[in-house]
């Protein structure tokens, strides 16, 4: 019983310790990514030895942008507050330019313009890099306008049209599911920042509506939908990912098949290193891996809503509860589907599914997050020291006195 009592006493010394949200991202982040290497080797062989005769080619160019994503990170993460301020207005510039030139040159893939190819195995997809850039400027915007914020004016204006357009041309590329996540990413700005409730009433009925009518125009997206409600209905056409998915899922038990021994990978599972990573976790790893990963991005949740709550610095707190918004989002977005909670929206589970034009943005917000939980801990620490100093004066004075 006093060893049970030492262990909790000492999780939650470690937990008040300063630099235990930067850990617990740190932590969180290289185990989710380093599952997500191990699962594309596994999960994309086949898929490699059939368009590049290699069964490692896939996973070598996920190792490639890993690298980059990491080095990235860790640079970012050694940056002050103000760094990430300054890159505000260019970052979205860049973006907006961006996501007009893919409407121009952008190349097609199954429907959706969303990709600028840049020669080789590199494409970059705009609406990604959109989410990092509109996180950085809606962030310096709201703090700059702090003092403002009450009036509905200041608090909308040019925040809402910005995001609207920038919404606006990621679904004329196509692009649904990066779309949805810009939503609840904008709403978690306004929300740390005192918006009223009747807001994301209203505004959460607008965004209902949009995705009706944007899903029921759009044949392809219809039939996803369809889909979801009755996979059997057309269980040889767009009910067969889902199909192939659950029975991954179900396939695997508590333990999983083991590490690589995957059967739907052997073509029977569409896109099975991409949005369907997840169920082959599943096949693979069984429910206690399933449950890990879970667990791992509700770790990455809670040090993030961590810093925005404890945060002093209005950047710092609107940036961290975007980022997590971000990548909660997307997480539920592509799990929800695999699990056919939600029709499928086609985006990558964030760290583990392949692609580097997810995962280097997706790293780069963590490493800020990072760089803002040292510099948390930098003024956590100073402001010890002085109280401790503080302290320790009326006692030295007593001391003189007697």
């Amino acid at each position: 019983m006093d060893r049970l009592r030492g262990a909790v006493a000492s999780a939650r010394s470690w937990t008040q310790h300063p630099m235990a949200v930067y850990h617990v991202l740190l932590g969180s982040t290289l185990l989710l990514l380093a599952l997500g290497i191990a699962m594309v080797l596994s999960a994309s062989t086949v898929e490699s030895y059939r368009i590049f005769g290699s069964a490692y080619t896939l996973w070598s160019r996920q190792v490639m942008f890993a690298a980059v994503g990491l080095v990235c990170m860790v640079l970012v993460s050694r940056m002050p507050v103000v760094f990430f301020r300054k890159l505000a207005y260019p970052a979205l510039v860049v973006a907006l330019v961006l996501l007009v030139a893919v409407l121009v040159v952008g190349h097609e893939v199954a429907g959706q313009r969303n990709w600028i190819e840049l020669g080789g195995p590199f494409r970059l997809q705009p609406s990604e890099f959109a989410k990092l850039a509109l996180v950085l400027w809606a962030s310096d915007l709201l703090a700059r306008k702090q003092p403002l914020l009450d009036q509905w004016k200041h608090l909308l204006m040019p925040l809402l049209p910005v995001s609207v357009a920038i919404i606006g041309l990621v679904l004329l590329e196509g692009d649904f599911g990066n779309a949805i996540i810009l939503v609840p990413m904008v709403a978690a700005m306004l929300w740390v920042n005192g918006a009223p409730v009747r807001l994301f009433v209203g505004g959460g009925l607008a965004v209902l509506a949009g995705v009706a009518l944007l899903s029921l125009t759009q044949s392809y997206r219809l039939s996803r939908f369809q889909a979801w409600l009755d996979p059997q209905a057309d269980p040889l056409g767009d009910g067969w990912q889902l199909l192939r998915g659950m029975n991954a899922l179900g396939s695997g038990g508590w333990f999983g098949l083991g590490l690589g021994a995957s059967r739907e990978k052997w073509d029977w599972l569409p896109e099975a290193h991409t949005d369907f990573i997840y169920a082959v976790v599943g096949e693979e790893l069984g429910i206690l891996g399933s449950l890990l990963v879970l667990g791992l991005f509700t770790a990455i949740g809670l040090a993030g809503l961590s810093l925005a709550r404890r945060s002093e610095d209005a950047f710092v707190r609107t940036a961290s509860a975007a980022v997590v918004a971000w990548i909660l989002t997307q997480a539920l977005l592509n799990i929800g589907a695999v699990l056919q909670l939600i029709p499928i929206t086609g985006v990558p589970l964030p760290l583990v599914s392949y692609g580097g034009s997810s995962l280097i943005p997706t790293l780069v917000a963590l490493g800020m997050l990072m760089a803002f939980a040292r510099a948390e801990a930098g003024r956590t620490a100073t402001k010890r020291a002085a109280t401790k100093a503080a302290s320790a004066k009326p006692a030295r004075r007593t001391a003189k006195a007697g």
